[in-house]
């Protein structure tokens, strides 16, 4: 099983950006999403309790952040994990007119 992690900074302000919406989904064999969790960022900026997806159904992960922001409301994020790694981290840089995200350890 792979574990995943996230958190979002404001760079706009370099502070954690607390209080966003983050859903965890998979895409099933037959191209569907199926969402796993929801969670929220805390005051760091992280989502602690996002559930452990099982790779045996598929490994392209979807996180979505609700951003509310005035170009971006959301942000999807997908993802192909290795099943072989045990854990991913994918950081989310957001500000106002833009957005980075990388991988993370």
């Amino acid at each position: 099983m792979t574990s995943l992690s996230t958190h979002v900074l404001n760079t706009s302000t370099g502070r954690p950006a607390q209080g966003v919406p983050v859903e965890l989904a998979q895409r099933q064999p037959d191209g569907r999403w199926a969402v796993l969790g929801a969670s929220s960022t805390d005051a760091d900026g992280r989502c602690k309790d996002l559930p452990v997806p099982d790779t045996a159904a598929g490994t392209v992960l979807r996180l979505t952040f609700t951003t509310a922001g005035p170009f971006f409301p959301e942000v999807s994020i997908v993802i192909d994990v290795d099943p072989a790694q045990a854990h991913y981290h994918v950081p989310l840089l957001l500000n106002p007119f833009g957005y980075s995200v990388y991988r993370g350890s």
